[in-house]
């Protein structure tokens, strides 16, 4: 049955396919959503470029027919309507001259003339609530929405109990198939998943696997000399150094708790590898969601206004070298380079270590913009904890690092490790499990 479907401006502005994404339904862009896009045109990263996609379309749609009449996309049976209502009204309460409050009025004027259920469709929370309690159907847009009951991002390392004469034979190079026990049959399989193998019998033999080619192999764990010998602390962050330093994973994806590691074991691996000559340069990024003063309004140049987002790292150089003369000495030389998401488009990253920190406050599409950035010899981090999201329109369930997890999950070019103990302090530990 075809819907009818107001779409919002943050959907706009999300996805710029989402104009295409409702075959065999009706879709109606209030004025007031062009006159959003219009302010974003010139905006710097995916926003001005999502903007400026949906201008020209609909632009190139006038050719077919006139808009405030609707035009049909034949391919997909869908056709696209700029509403204008003869009259509006607005529910009491309302402010007017608000451009969320102009889509529901805007919205209940169409079910009245059209006698058709209306669905809004956003990705504000709050418009959504709002839709609700004026009698308009309400949804979020869904494409790239993970079913968190779903997901395995969270999943601790499992614990098998298998014979002993086959964690000997792990140790002496073999391997184990996923279905040779009942408990890893129930295992989700993909590539580069880990599993603690631990002997059935009274002795306490154990093996640090990993799942590849079809099979279960005993995990080379590897050593971050070069800064500080530096010792993991728990199994976890064994499993995460061995894939940081693993050359046969271009990328790697650390969760878990803020103080569990992630930023410190991916930033001293990745000066392992510039030690090492593996790569060239450690580059950096995040997405600038600030909690507070945003980025275009702090004073000084491009490197002064990030002086608050390398504070993270200036801490991290003083944990491993006790003063931070190296890390000077490095931005110097080109060794480290700190990039803003939003001036991304259009580099490509050869021989470079990229850690794309606090991924969880990122939209799929901004990452997929800085993953389809990596070029030879280059390896990508993805850093993030999705139970501390900042951005607004994503959730846990949205958000572009949990997407990529569950997406890229089966490659043997990726992995994924959970880190589940805090290990900056007690306090900070239980502040982030009680609080």
């Amino acid at each position: 049955m075809r819907k009818l479907f107001v779409i919002d401006t943050s959907v706009l502005l999300y996805d710029k396919r989402s104009i295409h994404s409702f075959p065999g339904n009706d879709i109606v862009l209030p004025l007031v959503v062009l006159d959003e896009l219009d302010r974003k045109k010139e905006a710097a990263g995916l926003i001005g470029e999502n903007a400026r996609y949906i201008n020209r379309f609909l632009d190139s749609l006038r050719m077919q027919g006139p808009l405030n009449k609707g035009v049909k996309i034949n391919d997909i049976d869908q056709t696209i309507t700029v509403f204008i209502p003869p009259s509006i009204k607005f529910p009491n309460g309302l402010d007017t001259s608000r451009g969320d409050n102009q889509i529901i009025a805007t919205a209940l004027s169409l079910k009245e003339i059209a006698k058709r259920d209306v669905y809004i469709v956003t990705k504000d929370i709050n418009l959504r609530v709002k839709s609700d309690a004026c009698g308009i159907h309400s949804v979020d847009y869904y494409k790239d929405h993970i079913e968190i009951e779903d997901s395995r991002l969270d999943d601790e390392i499992q614990e098998i109990l298998i014979d002993d004469d086959d964690i000997d034979l792990l140790y002496s190079g073999g391997t184990i198939k996923h279905d040779k026990y009942d408990d890893l049959k129930t295992l989700p399989v993909h590539e580069n998943s880990h599993v603690i193998f631990k002997s059935s019998e009274i002795n306490s033999k154990s093996c640090l696997s990993i799942f590849k080619n079809d099979s279960y192999i005993k995990l080379i764990e590897r050593k971050i000399s070069f800064t500080m010998n530096l010792e993991p602390r728990n199994k976890e962050q064994i499993f995460a150094i061995s894939s940081l330093m693993d050359a046969s994973i271009m990328l790697t994806c650390l969760t878990g708790l803020a103080g569990s590691g992630k930023t410190f074991l991916a930033l001293m691996a990745g000066l392992e590898g510039v030690h090492k000559k593996l790569f060239e340069r450690v580059i950096i990024t995040r997405s600038i969601q600030p909690v507070g003063r945003d980025l275009g309004f702090l004073p000084g140049d491009l490197d002064e206004k990030m002086q608050p987002w390398l504070a993270p790292l200036i801490d991290n150089f003083r944990v491993a070298f006790k003063e931070i003369g190296y890390f000077e000495q490095m931005m110097q030389k080109g060794q480290i380079e700190v990039a803003p998401l939003s001036y991304i488009r259009g580099r490509t990253f050869n021989n470079a270590y990229v850690i794309v920190d606090e991924a969880q406050n990122t939209t799929v599409h901004e990452l997929k913009t800085i993953i389809t950035r990596i070029g030879k010899n280059s390896k990508i981090i993805l850093l993030g904890d999705t139970d501390q999201i900042d951005t607004p329109y994503i959730d846990k369930a949205s958000n572009g690092l949990t997407v990529v997890v569950e997406k890229l999950r089966n490659s043997h070019l990726t992995s994924h490790v959970h880190l589940i103990k805090g290990e900056r302090s007690e306090l900070a530990t239980y502040a982030s499990q009680q609080l």
